[in-house]
């Protein structure tokens, strides 16, 4: 699978090292080019320095030809719109991103987005822990 990843951060980082560990193609971009260091030194896949929101940065990133986007910067605003981006323009077949308010999930799923929140997923685990 081809995957292009926007956001470098530690989930960035910790996908795109697992998803290369599998065979993957893996390209990941971030505004800031400190973030890569959070990148294993056997990295092999494509550091991209550059905006996902921008669509001649996604171009460079090999949007066209990816299979799957996923959106986690630390902004709900630019991961739902570079997921937007990804989806609606470059027609990415599988296009997910980390949203942190839940309140904002139900209208990204509306948009046709499909979202994770960290936010209830971490409240769920932590309720079936003191529940258990």
């Amino acid at each position: 699978m081809n995957v292009v990843i926007m956001g470098c951060g530690r989930v960035g980082a910790q996908l795109a090292a697992l998803l290369e560990e599998e065979g993957h193609k893996v390209t990941i971009m971030d505004r800031e080019p400190d973030s890569f260091r959070r990148l294993p030194p056997n990295f092999q896949g494509r550091a991209l320095v550059g905006d996902g929101t921008d669509e001649d940065y996604l171009k460079r990133a090999g949007i066209e030809e990816a299979d799957a986007f996923v959106a986690v910067t630390q902004g709900d605003n630019r991961n739902v719109m570079a997921a937007q981006i990804a989806k609606h323009i470059f027609n990415v077949p599988k296009v997910v991103c980390r949203i942190y308010d839940p309140l904002r999930e139900e209208l990204y799923h509306t948009l046709g987005l499909e979202t994770i929140s960290p936010t209830t997923v971490a409240a769920k685990l932590l309720r079936d822990v003191l529940i258990d």
